[in-house]
């Protein structure tokens, strides 16, 4: 939890600076939808048995508030980590290696930015809630038997990132941070993620479903 309070007093100035005022015209009363690809590297004592993989992916929509200064950003996060497991289980005959395991988190942030004429940065902090997926295996009759222990998790994720917006379409970049209150082989789970992607303008799209949904 130490960690977790050093990193954001280390993002703190960004949250003030990025939370000043600036005028917007890109992204009053817009919604876009974002899809990433990069990194998950676990930080601390989670890289005694977490190690990072790559092309691991993130979908979330940028919705902006009545000041489009502000947003939401409800996004999941689909992380991989190549698995070694430290301790004993019980129900299973054998330790595992070179496994691989799975973290889909969901995160329900909101955040703050600035517009540079085509270019953005920004800052979000949320909760977040998820499914993780630990790997265990059993020996039988010489045959390897892997099985994968379901979890659901609960943790916090904060960020910063900028795009910069060309003919129909933004590229991205965000780096955030990822703390999961729920274990990992009874270590503590933090992970730094990276980040690039597409950012597209969905707004007709969001319009037309709120028509559907809640007809006037």
């Amino acid at each position: 939890m130490n960690r977790a309070l050093l990193v954001f007093v280390m993002m703190l100035p960004s949250i003030i600076l990025f939370a000043q005022q600036g005028v917007d015209t890109i992204h009053y009363k817009k919604v876009y939808y974002f899809a990433g690809t990069g990194l998950g590297i676990p930080l601390g004592k989670a890289r005694d048995v977490l190690s990072p993989k790559l092309f691991v992916g993130s979908m979330g929509l940028d919705i902006a508030l009545n000041n489009p200064k502000y947003y939401l950003y409800p996004a999941l996060y689909m992380l991989a980590f190549k698995y070694d497991q430290k301790a004993p289980d019980p129900e299973f005959n054998t330790i595992l290696k070179n496994g691989l395991s799975n973290f889909y988190m969901l995160s329900m942030a909101a955040g703050t930015r600035r517009q540079f004429e085509r270019l953005n940065t920004y800052v979000y902090l949320g909760p977040t809630i998820g499914l993780v997926h630990e790997p265990r295996s059993n020996l039988v009759d010489n045959v390897v038997h892997i099985e994968y222990l379901k979890s659901i998790a609960f943790g916090t994720k904060l960020g910063i990132g900028a795009d910069y917006r060309f003919n129909g379409f933004f590229i991205g970049t965000e780096v955030g941070y990822m703390y999961n209150v729920n274990r990992v082989q009874r270590q503590p789970f933090h992970a730094l993620t990276l980040m690039v992607g597409l950012k597209s303008d969905i707004t007709r799209l969001s319009d037309k479903v709120v028509e559907i949904l809640a007809p006037h």
